[in-house]
């Protein structure tokens, strides 16, 4: 199964060679300011994909000021068709992390509810789905195969802000990583089990340390927010961008989809 006609052709190139990287300024961050730091340093970094949150001027700034294809991201489905006309080129459900900390989960019903609204919406937009992470390994490879067959064309992984690291420095750093890095591996295994040519992101507690390790994993691009975000300055921000779109190039070199 595959819907990869549905993307620009640049994206598809990029789900297709593994080597996608996404800037995520984060589902509940509609601070203009921020979203515009972000948006500068994905551009000049050298991203291929920006994700905002779903709200129409945020589309349009961050359009003018990286250059980039734009994902919008929300779990109501019915806020995506003005970020559409505002030009957003995808839309993405999830991640959920921002909400974990307020005792707001998602479960596998409630996701696949919000899915065939979101394609009942859409039409052929490009449907990113991210499966929460909170759900048991089997039961996150399971809900991925569903998703597809509702209506998803890409999955996502999560679950980095689950992880407080014991160590500092570059264990620190893969510690953080785990989370996703295990879900990405159970859900690339069962889409190949399942024939299902869906790209796969990884997302979530990843680093310049770890994107290689997520494409190694099974993941078709990576998903990268907060150590980004976190930055105090553009330059610091465009030199991350830059890092991490070194590493996800040198990973093609060095891991293959079998490790």
């Amino acid at each position: 199964m595959s819907r990869s006609n549905n993307f620009q052709i640049a994206l598809r190139q990029k789900f297709e060679s593994r080597s996608l990287l996404k800037v995520i300024s984060g589902l509940n961050n509609f601070d203009k300011n921020s979203v515009a730091r972000i948006s500068k340093a994905a551009g000049i970094g050298g991203a291929d994909l920006i994700d905002v949150a779903c709200d129409p001027e945020l589309v349009d700034l961050s359009l003018s000021l990286s250059g980039l294809p734009i994902c919008v991201s929300a779990v109501e489905p019915e806020l995506f068709p003005d970020a559409i006309k505002a030009g957003a080129s995808m839309v993405e459900i999830g991640n959920f992390d921002s909400f974990y900390p307020k005792g707001r989960f998602f479960d596998a019903r409630e996701v696949l509810d919000i899915t065939n609204r979101a394609r009942k919406i859409i039409g052929n937009i490009p449907l990113s789905v991210t499966v929460p992470h909170v759900l048991p390994l089997d039961e996150q490879a399971k809900l991925a195969l569903d998703l597809v067959n509702a209506g998803a064309d890409i999955i996502q992984t999560e679950g980095g802000v689950v992880v407080t690291p014991k160590k500092a420095g570059v264990i620190g750093l893969i510690e953080k990583a785990v989370p996703t890095l295990a879900a990405t591996y159970a859900i690339s295994k069962s889409l190949d089990e399942a024939d299902y040519e869906i790209p796969l992101i990884c997302a979530s507690g990843l680093s310049e340390i770890t994107v290689s390790m997520a494409i190694g994993s099974g993941a078709s691009g990576v998903g990268v927010g907060s150590v980004i975000n976190r930055l105090s300055n553009e330059l610091e921000m465009i030199a991350m961008v830059r890092s991490l779109r070194d590493a996800i190039n040198a990973s093609k070199k060095t891991f293959h989809k079998t490790i």
